[in-house]
């Protein structure tokens, strides 16, 4: 087994800064270098954190240099797929940041990919390794919650306020939708606590800021294989502060984010309990736990396991997000497609 893994990041932008700070501070791998579209900001990139790494003058470059063993895909929402092709073709250990997939085609095309490639990958769920998420997965394994019957999440950000209709994210082919961008951080996280595959969605949406090319705001009933049932949202307008809600409802207790009702672990419980933890509340990606996050992938890549979230379950996500859409736009229920 290797004992170090070379790692190089596609994109500069502000999500790989906080990549390589956590690749930096792994002891078992090693940042060999960066690429980005605009190789100004690259060489910036390497100057303002310090580092001591490869500029490569383009992606294929990235791929081709054998001391990079994985990469980390962090461009646009609508390269991921492409990117992380070709890096599966290459023979890369991926990190692909959320969504990996905007169409129904890209999907297909990826899991192909990744399934002929047999390398190890994760996608950037990365709300996944939060204090509170990781807590709530600790109650559910000791039986507290019971079986989940109801579950809601939901990703309110009034980033669509700030951002320039110029921007590639306001821009449908770019992104394709509020749901799939910071959306399906809910949808993600709904499937990890219910623990079961969404089969049926209804949802409805409003147009909102006319600077974004998509609806802003989106709201959908959830199915699940188990017989579970639920609710996502995700808006891009809010006026307020970030909200990142997780309400779970048990055969054995309930949740409000970071308050307990357990009648296991608190059979004489009058009044919700808190958990005094890091709760997902912040749209600043340095509040969010990539460090986590690329040690799990380290570990995995290096140990010849693969990941969770790998890329097939990222793909389940993003076709539960195309499948809301679907129903926002249609008006009809619609079953999430495999």
């Amino acid at each position: 087994m290797p004992d170090s893994l070379g790692i190089a990041i596609n994109a500069s932008g502000w999500v790989s800064v906080e990549y390589a700070k956590a690749i930096t501070r792994n002891p078992r791998a090693h940042l060999v270098g960066i690429t980005s579209r605009n190789l100004d900001n690259a060489r910036r990139f390497v100057a303002e954190l310090g580092l001591d790494c490869t500029v490569f003058p383009d992606y294929e470059a990235l791929l081709a240099d054998s001391r990079v063993g994985a990469v980390v895909i962090t461009t646009p929402n609508y390269l991921h797929a492409s990117d992380a092709i070709a890096a599966c073709k290459a023979g890369k250990h991926i990190i692909l940041e959320k969504p990996p997939a905007i169409t129904r085609d890209e999907c297909d095309a990826l899991q192909a990919a990744v399934e002929q490639a047999g390398i190890t990958s994760v996608v950037g769920f990365v709300l996944r390794w939060n204090p509170l998420v990781t807590n709530i997965r600790a109650l559910q394994d000791q039986g507290a919650l019971g079986d989940i019957i109801f579950a809601q999440t939901d990703y309110w950000h009034g980033a669509g306020r700030v951002i320039s209709p110029d921007r590639w994210i306001a821009k449908r082919k770019f992104t394709g939708s509020t749901m799939l961008a910071g959306g399906s951080h809910a949808v993600d996280m709904i499937r990890f606590l219910v623990g079961s595959e969404v089969v049926e969605v209804a949802a409805f949406a409003r147009e909102g800021l006319d600077t974004f090319e998509f609806d802003m705001t989106e709201s959908g009933i959830l199915r699940f294989e188990n017989g579970a049932v639920g609710r996502v949202s995700a808006s891009l307008e809010i006026v307020g502060p970030y909200q990142f809600n997780i309400e779970l409802l048990g055969t054995g207790g309930t949740v409000r984010d970071n308050r307990l009702w357990s009648k296991k672990l608190a059979p004489e419980q009058s009044d919700f309990m808190e958990i005094p933890c890091i709760q997902p509340n912040s749209g600043d990606v340095a509040h969010h736990p990539f460090q986590q996050e690329v040690d799990h992938f380290v570990d995995c890549a290096l140990s010849g396991r693969d990941c969770a979230p790998n890329i097939a379950d990222g793909l389940r996500t993003v076709r539960v997000c195309l499948a809301l859409d679907e129903s926002a736009a249609c008006g009809q229920m619609v079953r999430v497609r495999p």
